[in-house]
């Protein structure tokens, strides 16, 4: 099973990425690929919304004889970045105490339904 990834999340990892230094979109892909499945034709998308939203430019640098286009921060990205990274730390943590509650064993019949019908222990 694996989790939907929003395109809010998706943008963080992008402005992370490029937070650590200027990239082409093939490299990014597989710097992104490497923690959540992302195709290119999903993330060149991304990389133009936030082109569009003054999050990142591009710019052109000769490799073999033809231009490769790299991304880079602005301003406004850099700080979206920063914004995402806080973020994530505070909705990380509130995840973290649902999903990794300490989980009931396996061989433990669940509790039943009481009149009220929520769980109720079994003494």
């Amino acid at each position: 099973m694996a989790f939907q990834m929003g395109s809010s999340l998706l943008d963080a990892c992008v402005l992370s990425v490029l937070a650590r230094e200027d990239t082409y979109g093939y490299r990014l892909t597989q710097e992104v690929r490497s923690v959540v499945e992302v195709s290119e034709s999903t993330l060149y998308p991304v990389l133009r919304r936030l082109q569009k939203d003054d999050a990142v430019e591009p710019y052109d640098v000769p490799y073999q004889g033809r231009n490769r286009r790299y991304y880079r921060l602005t301003g406004r990205g850099e700080q979206l970045a920063r914004d995402y990274q806080s973020e994530w730390v505070d909705f990380k943590s509130r995840i973290d105490r649902i999903l990794l509650q300490q989980a009931l064993p396996a061989s433990k019949e669940p509790a039943e339904n009481g009149k009220d019908g929520f769980q109720h222990e079994q003494a």
